[in-house]
């Protein structure tokens, strides 16, 4: 996952985070950042109550989950230690960056409702599957994409996005999702430059562009078969929070 603002704070965090080192998003220190808070505080406690999650086993994902601190803190948030039914309620964060999922492990307070493991959601899903197999669900009831699209977008180019899409809608009953708007991908190509590296291999050639978070949108209701159901604000970062329900 990764950031961009829209004041003086983007040329602060050039300098010092060096993003431009993380082309998939996976910055080593990214909730140094951009802290859990910074969602969480927009995201009603009571969520899973008010779904309808509250008498049956839940099961979360969290989309490229970088080093776990959100995937945690989101948890916690939503599942209070003195809940009763507590143990009903799993979480599964994966993240493409091997490195990133063992800091993810290592600070891991709840192993036996929390997992992580390393997944490419871009090249195999099979993982996944086993996961809800093993919970006895067909499906997820929550997905969490938090600052993921722009970087399967940079890299898989505009089909990419499209079918990370519909493969979270395909599994998940509701999805939750953050999308950087356009002007984050460009200071993402700006900050590569810098660095003297080329640019991402379909930065130029993407047809979806200016607010990606409404063609999102239009693709989730169009063809996978999800409404829109509520915003929850943007965040610090300018980003909207949107929660989808699948029809």
């Amino acid at each position: 996952m990764a950031t961009c603002s829209k004041n003086s704070k983007a040329d602060a965090y050039d300098e010092i985070n060096d993003p431009g080192a993380a082309p998939y998003g996976n910055f080593i220190n990214y909730y140094s950042f951009n802290p859990p808070e910074n969602r969480l505080s927009l995201i009603p406690p009571a969520l899973l109550r008010d779904l309808g999650y509250s008498d049956e086993t839940t099961l979360i994902v969290d989309v490229g989950c970088n080093s776990g601190e959100l995937s945690i803190a989101f948890y916690k948030h939503l599942v209070p230690e003195e809940q009763p039914d507590r143990r009903k309620v799993h979480l599964l964060g994966f993240d493409l960056d091997e490195t990133l999922v063992q800091r993810a492990e290592e600070i891991n307070p709840l192993p036996s409702r929390i997992t992580f493991i390393p997944l490419d959601i871009t090249k195999d899903t099979n993982q996944l599957q086993d996961y809800l197999s093993l919970h006895g669900c067909s499906h997820f009831h929550l997905c969490l994409c938090l600052a993921v699209t722009m970087w399967v977008h940079l890299n898989h180019g505009d089909l990419g996005l499209l079918q990370l899409l519909s493969r979270l809608s395909s599994m998940s009953q509701h999805l939750l999702l953050e999308a950087q708007p356009w002007k984050c991908y460009r200071s993402a190509a700006r900050r590569l430059r810098k660095l003297g590296r080329s640019d991402f291999d379909h930065f130029k050639t993407l047809k979806i562009r200016g607010d990606v978070a409404d063609h999102a949108r239009e693709h989730l209701e169009r063809h996978c078969g999800m409404e829109l159901i509520q915003s929850f604000g943007s965040t610090a970062w300018d980003r909207k929070l949107l929660l989808f329900r699948k029809t």
